[in-house]
C-alpha cells in the first residue's frame, strides 16, 4: 500500500538480485511504480505495462501480464499488506512463473483470513504478546517494573509517559480496547503480571463506550489474588459507581484522582517492594 496515492502500488524491476534498494541507488531508471486505483482495480493495460518494464516480449509479455494480474487478484483475496515476488522468471520452452514469494498480512483481517494467521510460527515470539493477541489486546513487553492496564493507545502512551515523568519505567504496553470483557480483565492481568519484575500494576480507564461499574466488576475479580499493590484511576461513564464498588470491595487498591496522582503512587508503591 502506498500512503502517497491512497492504493495498492505495484514497482518492478528487470534487474535481478535481492537489493532492490542497492538497484534504486546505482539504478534508479531501472525501477518502475504502477499505482493501482483501488476501486477499478488493475487494469490489463497496467499489467502489459509492468510486463513490458519486466522487458518481457512477444507472447511472454502477454503471459507475464495475466500472472501479474492474478497476484493482484491474490493480494486482494488474502488481505495482504504485501507481495513480494522474487524472481520472477521465463523459461526457454516459453512459460513464465513466480519462484518464490513473500507475503504479509493486514492483522486487522485476521477474523477473515484464520487458515492463514493460524499457521503462524509463534514459537519466537513474546508468549505474552501472543496470548494477548487471541484476546484481541493489544501488548508490548517493555523493561520496567510498572504494569499499565489500559483502554485506547493513545491514552496508554500518554500514561507510560507519566510513570516516566515520575520517575518509573514501565514494564509493558496494554490496551485493552473499549468495550473489554471480564474475561478480558481477567486474562489481561494474568498476562501483565507474569512479569517477575513487575512491582506495581497501574490502572487508567477513561470510561465513554464503557461502563466504569462494569470496568469494576471484572477488575474485582482480576484482583482478588493479586500479590502486588495495585492503583487504579477510573474516569467516565458511570464513575462514581465504579469507585463505590472498587472501595468497597474490600481489596486494597489504591485509588487516584488523576494521571498525575496515579503515575505517582505507582512509582512510590513500586519502590517499596
Amino acid at each position: 500500500m502506498c500512503r502517497e496515492t491512497n492504493g495498492p502500488v505495484v514497482v518492478a524491476s528487470p534487474a535481478g538480485g535481492v537489493d532492490i534498494e542497492h538497484t534504486a541507488e546505482v539504478s534508479p531508471e531501472l525501477i518502475f511504480k504502477e499505482p493501482i486505483n483501488i476501486r477499478e482495480g488493475m487494469t490489463d493495460k497496467q499489467a502489459r505495462r509492468i510486463a513490458r518494464n519486466l522487458q518481457f516480449k512477444g507472447d511472454l509479455e502477454e503471459k507475464a501480464a495475466v500472472e501479474i494480474r492474478r497476484l493482484y487478484e491474490l493480494f486482494l483475496k488474502v488481505d495482504a499488506t504485501q507481495v513480494e515476488i522474487n524472481p520472477f522468471v521465463e523459461t526457454d520452452d516459453g512459460r513464465v512463473f513466480c519462484v518464490d514469494a513473500k507475503m504479509n498480512f493486514d492483522d486487522n483481517a485476521a477474523f477473515r483470513q484464520r487458515e492463514i494467521f493460524e499457521m503462524e510460527d509463534t514459537s519466537d515470539k513474546d508468549p505474552r504478546e501472543v496470548a494477548a493477541n487471541k484476546l484481541n489486546l493489544n501488548y508490548i513487553g517493555m523493561d520496567g517494573n510498572i504494569a499499565c492496564m489500559v483502554n485506547g493507545a493513545g491514552l496508554a502512551m500518554a500514561t507510560m509517559d507519566a510513570i516516566k515523568l515520575n520517575g518509573g519505567e514501565p514494564a509493558n504496553f496494554l490496551d485493552v480496547g473499549g468495550s473489554v470483557s471480564d474475561e478480558q480483565i481477567m486474562k489481561a492481568f494474568e498476562i501483565i503480571t507474569q512479569d517477575a519484575n513487575v512491582k506495581c500494576v497501574l490502572v487508567n480507564v477513561f470510561c465513554g463506550i464503557l461502563n466504569c461499574a462494569t470496568f469494576a466488576r471484572g477488575a474485582i475479580a482480576a484482583f482478588k489474588n493479586a500479590t502486588i499493590p495495585v492503583v487504579v484511576r477510573l474516569e467516565g461513564t458511570n464513575v462514581d459507581e465504579g469507585r463505590r464498588l472498587l472501595r468497597e470491595s474490600g481489596l486494597s487498591v489504591i485509588t487516584a484522582d488523576g494521571l498525575d496522582d496515579a503515575a505517582a503512587k505507582a512509582v512510590a508503591a513500586a519502590a517499596k517492594l
